[in-house]
């Protein structure tokens, strides 16, 4: 109740302002249309004119990360201490749906589809390339002048490796989906980005204001979701010139075909927008579960033919020297004109502005399968659970490639394709390890699985996009799912032929920034919605006014 004895739960403070006919009848017309715009543009300036756009985004690029680096550093850490507390507060029992109501999905089905959807692509990619690098060059042996591919390199190139793929990464996710699960769920609002800032901005989100945040939320989205489909249609690429030997896919710095890209990015496309169509509790589902099912057997082999000791060892030690070093990893922030400051330009801020760009999407997602679930269930399902699932995939496939180089037949060959190919890694430790049939076997299921995790993103970034435009509706009109499915093929494909994956990586990192600062708005609105719950003596199924 507010000074005047009025109810303070009122859903209808946002209005989404959605059409009611026509072909964009259950989506709003400013928020859709504009987006549209926006991303068309970069279309067309990216085929038409590929080495201006290239050149003047790698410009932008390195203008915003130098102006920016350490904004990233403490945003990336805002967002993680934010879901700690509210997970470990007594704010962490609240129910992100009625009192009585219980998840909609099992914990399998559930981890499965948020690990799909938040770095399933991501992980086939990096698992032993990142490792890899890391092991020849890092913060650390900078500072020290340790020599790099050695031994003594081992722990520090863990601690980075786990730095990228752990707690911030979720916590990002996290931050974003727990605010719009929270909002939508508890307070009855729409399933939207702009319902999270109810709270600091009021009616004024039910025009051009709350329009803006859609449109930086979608753009986002389609820049996130294109960068991890570039990734994995360059590794699908060279993955098949690997196994089967097709000469000419790859050229000698692996860079994909255009021939190439085309083929793989239509096939992966034409895939994720069937998929799509048929909806989150069929399609998403499905493959999610696939995924799942597919990575432990890939976990599996490498537990069976690679340093299954080396592995198990280098998880604990490095799990134990990240928690140690937990701290400092948050908040250093190194000059970037520095040798220190361009490593962590180039690997540590490409990474949050990834995540960052992933936010509305992923956040989306997860706060959308996560009804009935608890804010304390909802962090530490989401952040500790996979992270410790990736540390383990990193240790595991990271570990052979660093044991296969420092003990095994290797002798630089794995580290020769992270400079040359960094797509084919995966593949060439696999033939180390057994280039007989069941190599052959297990890197044809590699393949499958790259096509699996990439449907799955981009099917669950197709529909995202459209519950964004539909105001929190998570079942769309299938023709715009298909409309935006197509659109991501363009985008993904203009943007890997004029510039391949670096390419989209700088228009993603643009992209990213105007959205964290939503984000960071967002944190600190849903922070003074609890406490003006409890200071009002509210049950968390109340808003708060306008």
């Amino acid at each position: 109740m507010n000074k005047k004895g009025e109810p303070t739960v009122n859903p209808k403070h946002v209005k989404v302002g959605l059409s009611e006919r026509g072909l964009y009848a259950g989506l709003n017309p400013p928020v859709t249309l504009a987006s549209k715009a926006v991303v068309a543009l970069l279309v067309i300036y990216a085929a038409a004119f590929p080495d201006h756009a290239v050149s003047a985004l790698g410009q932008l690029n390195s203008l915003l990360l130098a102006t920016f680096n350490s904004y990233y550093i403490y945003a990336v850490a805002l967002f993680l201490i934010f879901c700690l507390f509210c997970a470990l507060s007594p704010f962490g029992k609240i129910r992100l749906g009625k009192d009585d109501e219980r998840p909609e999905f099992s914990f399998f089905a559930w981890f499965s589809m948020m690990f799909s959807a938040g770095m399933g692509i991501g992980l086939m990619f990096y698992s032993i390339g990142e490792p890899l690098y890391h092991f020849q060059t890092n913060p650390e042996l900078i500072q020290t002048g340790t020599e790099g591919a050695t031994s003594a390199a081992v722990s520090s190139a863990m601690r980075y490796t786990f730095l990228h793929w752990g707690l911030h990464a979720w916590g990002v996710y996290v931050a974003a989906g727990l605010a719009m699960a929270y909002f939508a769920y508890p307070k009855g609002l729409p399933l939207t980005i702009r319902s999270t800032l109810l709270p600091l901005f009021g009616k004024r989100l039910n025009g051009p204001l709350g329009h803006v945040v859609d449109i930086l939320a979608v753009v986002a989205t389609t820049l996130g979701i294109a960068t991890s489909v570039g990734a994995g249609v360059t590794q699908l690429v060279s993955g098949t010139e690997y196994i089967f030997g097709i000469g000419g896919l790859v050229d000698a710095e692996g860079v994909p075909s255009p021939v190439a890209i085309i083929t793989a990015l239509l096939v992966i496309m034409v895939l994720a927008t069937i998929s799509a169509v048929t909806g989150v509790k069929r399609g998403v589902n499905w493959l999610s579960q696939i995924n799942m099912y597919l990575s432990f057997g890939l976990l599996g082999f490498f537990l069976l033919a690679g340093s299954t000791a080396y592995g198990f060892g280098l998880f604990g030690e490095s799990l134990l020297d990240y928690g140690a070093n937990l701290i400092p990893l948050t908040f250093n922030v190194w000059d970037a004109t520095t040798d220190l400051g361009q490593w962590q330009t180039g690997w540590t801020i490409l990474y949050w502005a990834w995540w960052i760009a992933f936010a509305p999407f992923v956040g989306l997602f997860l706060a959308r399968i996560s009804k009935g679930r608890t804010i304390r269930e909802f962090v530490f399902g989401c952040v500790i659970v996979p992270s410790l699932m990736c540390f383990l995939w990193m240790s595991m496939l990271g570990g052979t490639g660093l044991d296969l180089e420092l003990n095994g037949p290797a002798k630089g060959a794995i580290i020769a394709a992270v400079g040359s190919d960094i797509g084919s890694v995966l593949f060439v430790t696999i033939g180390m390890l057994d280039s007989g049939l069941l190599g052959g076997i297990v890197s044809i299921a590699c393949g499958i699985l790259i096509i699996t995790y990439l449907v799955t993103s981009a099917d669950s970034g197709v529909l995202v996009l459209n519950t964004i435009m539909a105001g929190g509706n998570s079942e769309p009109d299938t023709r715009h799912r298909i409309i935006w499915g197509t659109i991501l093929t363009l985008v993904v494909g203009s943007l890997l032929l004029a510039g391949g994956l670096g390419a989209i990586q700088k228009a993603m990192i643009i992209g990213a920034l105007p959205f964290s600062l939503v984000m960071v708005l967002m944190c600190i609105s849903m922070t003074k919605s609890l406490f003006q719950s409890r200071r009002e003596g509210q049950s968390p199924m109340a808003v708060e006014k306008a």
